[in-house]
């Protein structure tokens, strides 16, 4: 198989389009594929598909393959332009690229996949391409994915803030949880910010939707409450979300009472930061041993860990009424506890649970 011949398979070409050379510069280390439409070709309108007469050829334009070996491959080609009665003059499409990519179908599907693992600026790097280019690869993949959505009822939909860039700026994502996929991004993390996406919605569509997993974060509840009828019984709050609002408070207290004991010459909590909010499928022997050992000699952080611990037990409830028995019960505790972090969390989940219903 001949050098023209080897590039036609990997590229997957067909009529009318063939290899025509390919150059190989070593000093570059660099393979240019030459591409080329064949004269006997019909040519049709790449709007609507009828045979049209050609008009003319574009200059050569250049698009970026995967690598062949070590060496960078390009492929240039000639694309054929037609005048269409219908829609005037335009450029036919090609099978290995977009209209608007300088590099080919199976550059981007691997740059998409390895941003999988990485980020823009790594991805950058590992393909040799510019920041500029990464980004543009991944504008044309979610332009791609928006073309092909459909509109469908939101039934399942969660809501939570991310931070970026190092001044630590948030945006609000929005996202149907059944279909795993976001559907919204806005600025900040304000009432108005989720308010604006309830608002694309019509009343009827806003009516269809049965949960909203958030976080405790006020004006988030505070939008959804006034965005959707009966918004109260829709809100679930994201257990991720308590677990670690009390590890937290866990350790606040663990902090203070190690600073106090140090300054008597105790120890004991040097080294404990991370077993104490650890989940008990993670913990080691030896590390859930100390813990209870730890647990038991009455310092203030083991009593905040057994409180954290219990209000696991909430999850396990199937009946509302003995899920509110349990929680009033864990509230209790909590603010009987005499440790402000814990009482602190103690009190916004009480607040969201109940004052807004």
């Amino acid at each position: 198989m001949d050098d023209r011949k080897l590039y036609e398979t990997i590229l997957g070409l067909s009529h009318p389009w063939r290899v025509s050379s390919v150059e190989v510069a070593t000093g570059v280390q660099e393979v240019r594929v030459h591409l080329e439409f064949s004269e006997e070709a019909t040519l049709c309108c790449p709007e609507c598909g009828k045979p049209s007469p050609g008009y003319d050829r574009s200059p050569e334009r250049a698009w970026r393959h995967l690598d062949t070996c070590q060496y960078r491959t390009v492929l240039t080609a000639r694309i054929p332009r037609v005048e269409c009665e219908a829609h005037g003059v335009r450029q036919v499409r090609v099978a290995w690229a977009e209209d608007r990519s300088r590099f080919t179908a199976l550059f981007e599907a691997m740059a998409l996949r390895l941003l999988r693992e990485t980020t823009l600026s790594g991805l950058a790097e590992l393909m040799n391409i510019s920041w500029e280019a990464a980004e543009g690869i991944l504008d044309r993949a979610v332009e791609r994915g928006l073309a092909r959505r459909t509109e469908e009822a939101l039934r399942v939909v969660g809501v939570d803030e991310t931070s970026f860039q190092k001044r630590h700026e948030y945006v609000t994502v929005v996202a149907d949880l059944e279909r795993e996929r976001v559907v919204w991004v806005g600025d900040e993390r304000r009432r108005d910010t989720l308010k604006a996406f309830w608002d694309t919605m019509p009343p009827e569509a806003r009516a269809e939707v049965e949960e909203v997993v958030l976080d405790m974060w006020e004006p988030y509840i505070m939008a959804t409450l006034h965005a959707l009828p009966d918004g109260a019984s829709k809100i679930v709050i994201d257990r991720y979300h308590v677990a670690q609002l009390l590890n937290k408070a866990v350790d606040e207290v663990r902090r203070a009472e190690q600073a106090a004991l140090l300054e008597t010459g105790d120890d004991r909590l040097k080294g404990t930061r991370y077993i104490w909010i650890k989940g008990p499928a993670r913990r080691r022997l030896s590390e859930e041993l100390r813990i209870k050992r730890l647990a038991r000699s009455g310092l203030k952080v083991g009593r905040a860990w057994a409180i954290k611990e219990a209000c696991r037990d909430l999850w396990t409830y199937a009946s509302v009424g003995w899920a509110v028995r349990y929680f009033r019960s864990w509230y209790g505790w909590a603010i009987r506890s005499r440790l402000r972090p814990i009482q602190r969390v103690a009190r916004t989940i009480a607040r969201t649970l109940f004052q807004r219903r």
